[in-house]
């Protein structure tokens, strides 16, 4: 039986890796091997790629090119096997981010992106996308307070973050059946009463 693939999104400081290995443990608890990955990276190339991403300027269309070329070693080294052994995915980030990086924070146009999505991962998509949403205010108070050296991306303005966060929020309103807005405003606690029944459901 395939593995399941889920993924977390959200702006930068809105929590995902303060759930990450939470998620981990209570699939596994589920009596499911489960994967932990990340975007851009998971693997030695994309690894390397992502030292680049974060810290070198570069032209954009660059820039989504070098994401979708870590993505694919990404895909066949990690995530294509693991789901094939019928293993579960769980990876920080992946196309979603794209859209709303590259294409909303930075302004790449969206047809684009949708044509290296079907080059790249033809139909392939995640089975669920947790979309862990805040405010763009909190989110960087939340940085500020996290990151001693915070990464190009990290360093962008408000306006960028709400033009991120935006694109999210659309992406959830046009695939209602894969992604799942988390309310990353509330306590862990809560949130995790949230992730437990989308988890529950998706194991069933």
């Amino acid at each position: 039986m395939r593995g399941r693939f889920i993924t977390l999104e959200g702006v930068d400081g809105a929590g995902k890796s303060t759930h990450m290995d939470w998620i981990a443990r209570r699939i596994g608890a589920a009596g499911k091997k489960v994967v932990v990955t990340r975007e851009p990276g998971g693997t030695p190339l994309g690894e390397e790629l992502r030292k680049l991403l974060l810290a070198q300027p570069m032209h954009l269309e660059t820039e989504t090119l070098l994401m979708f070329a870590a993505r694919r070693e990404h895909l066949d080294r990690i995530i294509l096997p693991a789901l094939a052994a019928g293993t579960w995915v769980l990876s920080d980030r992946f196309t979603d981010a794209t859209f709303a990086y590259q294409g909303g924070g930075r302004g790449l146009n969206l047809e684009k992106i949708e044509r290296l999505e079907d080059w790249v991962h033809p139909g392939l998509e995640p089975d669920m996308t947790l979309v862990f949403d805040l405010s763009v205010e909190e989110a960087k108070r939340r940085r500020l307070a996290a990151s001693a050296a915070p990464d190009r991306f990290e360093q962008e303005d408000l306006d960028f973050f709400a033009r991120v966060r935006a694109v999210y929020l659309a992406r959830a309103a046009r695939y209602p059946q894969r992604i799942r807005l988390i309310d990353a405003g509330q306590s862990v606690a809560d949130i995790r009463k949230v992730l437990e029944d989308h988890i529950i459901t998706l194991c069933q």
